[in-house]
């Protein structure tokens, strides 16, 4: 038997299988499991304090935010960046055993971060997720539209991932995805969405290269005028020390990338898959480089091919994920926009070879790209989010873009 008359193999190109009324169900399956494991942790921490089953805080990542809207309001905000000083606080506020939650945001994050300071963690931290959830759920849906499914964006593991952390991925993906999808009709909104992910610059890398490439020289200024304002607020309100303190203690972020500090396993990039299969540090930096290289050549090359054409926001944002080093599981909420796009355009037209299997295992990949480095020091992250930028700049958009994924019984 040939290898492309195997059953599985062709279950693997073609996914068949994957129909619309699995497609619906599956999901809402995921969703309900997903609705549970959050309640049964949010019920374990409640019992004790606050304290989850893993003998964190409830939001965990979320201690640091709130530890450095604490510093800013008693006029201390350059302690967020002194290890020490930035640790001692949690201690004093979460208690001894607290393990540390670094900060290593440029001042601009403190502008986000100082008015959490306003109210108790707990009550601060369901506020910061429903803000920028909402943000998030509004940029899915007006990239998805109106007939939608709603599980299946809900349902997506990067929602309980960055909410189980009380991470600011909500808060990039609205950004980025948002800018991405009004570069065309709202351009000036655009550069003001992508200009105040300042505060997270290594989810923008990408975002100078497509407008170059794209010649979009007014969202190209606005971009650079927002984050050169906000950068300069930051440094009006907290003076130049803060930046110097942000500065000094860059060496530490570097240290946690290149000395396994944050857990390679949770780590989505090129760096972190060599460094997880003990790679030596010059062959990750070439890695990520290269993978760097790729977005930046697709992004063009997509340019000369269809330009300014409804591929280009997808593109922007699979390439973005593709080439920044420092990306955790909770950064692939962004990863939705192209999911969503590959979704629609199948539909339209048709599914390529395999493509119906890349979108199964993208949209899985917050839930086990974690659990497969970990265990099996299977780094899969690189390869995916490779995949899916092949996949949105190798075929034409379809002509009618507006297509849902799945339709509502209403549409």
């Amino acid at each position: 038997m040939s290898l492309t008359a195997n059953p599985a193999w062709r279950a693997l190109r073609d996914a068949d299988w994957l129909n619309a009324e699995r497609a619906r169900v599956y999901p809402r399956l995921l969703l309900a499991a997903s609705l549970a494991l959050a309640l049964i942790w949010i019920a374990i921490a409640v019992v004790h304090g606050g304290v989850d089953a893993a003998g964190k805080p409830l939001g965990t990542d979320f201690v640091s935010f709130w530890t450095a809207s604490q510093l800013t309001l008693q006029g201390r905000a350059v302690e967020a960046y002194d290890f020490a000083a930035h640790w001692a606080a949690q201690k004093a506020l979460f208690g001894p055993d607290v393990g540390y939650a670094a900060f290593f945001y440029p001042p601009p994050y403190l502008i986000v971060c100082a008015p959490l300071a306003a109210l108790p963690y707990f009550w601060s931290l369901a506020i910061w997720l429903f803000a920028t959830g909402l943000a998030y759920w509004r940029a899915l849906r007006a990239w998805a539209g109106p007939h939608f499914e709603a599980a299946v964006l809900f349902a997506f593991p990067a929602f309980l991932s960055n909410a189980g952390h009380g991470q600011n991925g909500f808060l990039s993906a609205a950004l980025l995805g948002g800018g991405a999808l009004l570069l065309s009709r709202r351009p000036f909104v655009a550069g003001l969405l992508f200009g105040a992910l300042v505060f997270k610059p290594q989810l923008a890398l990408m975002i100078p290269f497509a407008l170059i490439a794209a010649r979009r020289w007014t969202t190209l200024a606005v971009t650079a005028a927002t984050a050169a304002a906000i950068c300069l607020i930051s440094s009006g309100i907290w003076g130049e020390a803060v930046w110097r303190a942000f500065f000094d203690a860059a060496p530490l972020a570097r240290a946690a990338l290149e000395r396994h500090l944050v857990g390679d396993e949770k780590m989505q990039s090129a760096f972190a898959a060599i460094r997880l299969l003990h790679g030596p540090l010059a062959l990750a930096y070439a890695a990520q480089i290269a993978a760097a290289l790729a977005g930046v050549a697709s992004l063009f090359w997509l340019q000369r091919r269809e330009f300014r054409g409804p591929r280009e926001a997808p593109a922007l944002i699979a390439a973005t994920l593709l080439a920044s080093p420092f990306l955790l599981d909770y950064d692939l909420t962004s990863l939705a926009f192209p999911l969503i796009f590959l979704a629609r355009r199948g539909l339209g037209q048709g599914f390529a070879p395999f493509e119906k299997s890349l979108l199964l295992l993208a949209y899985l990949l917050p839930l086990l790209s974690r659990i497969l480095a970990g265990a099996l020091l299977l780094p899969i992250a690189p390869p995916v989010l490779l995949a899916v930028l092949w996949f949105v700049v190798r075929q034409r958009a379809p002509e009618n873009p507006a297509r849902p994924l799945i339709a509502t019984t209403e549409s």
